[in-house]
C-alpha cells in the first residue's frame, strides 16, 4: 500500500517511449507483447507496455483493451 503511494508520488511518469516493437514467432515473448504482439519501453525506467497499432496508443489497462475489442467485435458482427 505504502509502496504504491510512494510510486505514485515519486515514480517514473513514463513520458518517453521507444518505437513500437512487434514480436513475431518468438519463443520468449515479453509479457507486455502478450496482449497485442507489440510493445513499447519507457526510456527512463525500462518498463514495458503493450501498444495498439490500430489506435496508435500505449495500452495502460489490459481490461479496457479487452472491453474495446469486445465492442469492436459486436460492431463488426
Amino acid at each position: 500500500m505504502i509502496e504504491k503511494l510512494v510510486e505514485a508520488l515519486f515514480g517514473c511518469r513514463h513520458s518517453r517511449y521507444s518505437f513500437p516493437v512487434t514480436v513475431r514467432r518468438a519463443k520468449r515473448r515479453p509479457q507486455a507483447a502478450a496482449l497485442t504482439g507489440t510493445y513499447v519501453v519507457c526510456l527512463d525506467c525500462g518498463k514495458e507496455f503493450a501498444y495498439d497499432w490500430q489506435q496508435m496508443k500505449v495500452i495502460t489497462s489490459p481490461e479496457r483493451h479487452r472491453e474495446r475489442l469486445a465492442e469492436l467485435a459486436k460492431h463488426v458482427a
